[in-house]
């Protein structure tokens, strides 16, 4: 027996089924650095950007970026695979077992062959062990096999799962906050005569979605590398948005509403700091100001004429400032290595909103959204 190839075998099984059970079973953050899960991700993910960027067309870029996610979780479901066959095949070949076959000589690719077979329980039976430690090795690896085949078929839906749930709240924010999502929407459109009980109350549902953000993207971070179905909303643009506009509420608002935006801004910003520490991204400041104070006068200005009661100007811009530089350097650093735009406070494009679009429109997307904001007005 060729001992070291055959503990060789055994490190390089063992690798691969702890790596896939903290990846796909254990539902807490992994704080060890090295971990194949991580090196593949990592690495991966450098290349595909880089070729990424070689896409002169924004939508094709983003298209291309849309693949990773689910493509490399592919791809590291048949690393893992392959790592467990060269595995036992190492296992097999140490061992010195015979191999029983109908003709041509045995070498290392017979025993790689044979493995494969077991692992995928394929029960071909055209080589077979003729020696009990290699029926051992052999049924050892069937019902490892298996194990594996049923934890990947639970896990490709785990996924998807969790990547619908955080969809859905970002498909309602379209209708309240603008696409993309900007802070000036969001207040512009809760806010009527100072009254902001529906601000608050969708602030409440936000800290919730902030907390199920955390908690999914914790145990499965390639869930941040999935993009969203439209080019102009993601994950990191909406929690932005709304970390924009809780800062902004608890720099000039007052009474209950600031209650829940310390409430909502406290959860959105843990989740935005333990994602930046997943991806090993330390706080980045943006070399471009995204309030500055010619947006910020134009900003107050319009909540005030929409019946906003707010704070002092100098005293709301210090505070401002001061909330904006506990989450804006994390955003910053997560769009850079995520390759996801950062909303602005104040949208200065015409577009419309998603749902006022259609493949089939015609006219510009201005006239469209003001027809349709008419016949919305009338109505409700």
């Amino acid at each position: 027996m060729n001992i070291p190839l055959f503990l060789a075998g055994v490190i390089l099984i063992l690798i691969v089924l702890g790596d896939a059970f903290e990846t796909m079973v254990l539902p807490r953050r992994v704080t060890r650095r090295v971990r194949l899960a991580r090196l593949f991700f990592r690495y991966a993910w450098k290349i595909w950007l880089t070729i990424a960027r070689l896409i002169t067309s924004r939508r094709g870029m983003e298209t291309f970026l849309g693949f990773f996610g689910p493509l490399s979780v592919l791809i590291l479901i048949i690393l893992w695979a392959t790592g467990l066959v060269f595995g036992f095949a190492f296992m097999l070949f140490a061992s010195g077992s015979t191999l029983a076959m109908p003709e041509g000589s045995v070498s290392f690719g017979t025993y790689l062959y044979l493995s494969g077979t077991s692992l995928f329980t394929l029960g071909l039976g055209d080589v077979t062990p003729t020696t009990p430690l290699g029926r051992g090795i052999i049924a050892a690896e069937a019902g490892l096999g298996l194990g594996f085949l049923a934890l990947v078929i639970s896990y490709l839906p785990l996924l998807n799962q969790s990547f619908a749930r955080r969809e859905v709240t970002i498909a309602l924010l379209d209708a309240h906050a603008g696409s993309p999502p900007t802070a000036m929407e969001m207040l512009h459109r809760h806010i009527h005569h100072n009254e902001v009980d529906e601000l608050r109350q969708h602030l409440y549902e936000w800290e919730r979605w902030s907390a199920e953000l955390l908690e999914s993207h914790l145990s499965y971070p390639v869930l941040a590398r999935f993009r969203s179905h439209h080019e102009n909303q993601s994950w990191l643009g909406s929690l932005t948005a709304i970390l924009d506009t809780c800062a902004f509420a608890l720099a000039s608002l007052e009474g209950v509403c600031k209650d829940q935006a310390k409430f909502t801004f406290a959860m959105a910003r843990h989740a935005i700091v333990d994602i930046a520490q997943i991806f090993n991204c330390p706080p980045v400041h943006p070399e471009h100001n995204r309030l500055p104070k010619a947006d910020l006068e134009h900003l107050c200005a319009t909540l005030s004429g929409a019946g906003l009661k707010l704070e002092e100007a100098d005293v709301l811009e210090k505070e401002l400032s001061q909330l904006r530089t506990m989450y804006e350097p994390y955003v910053h650093a997560l769009s850079q290595y995520l390759h996801i735009s950062v909303p602005p406070w104040i949208s200065r494009s015409k577009r419309a909103d998603n749902w006022q679009t259609s493949r089939w429109d015609t006219g510009s997307g201005l006239e469209r959204k003001k027809l349709l904001e008419e016949i919305w007005d009338d109505h409700f």
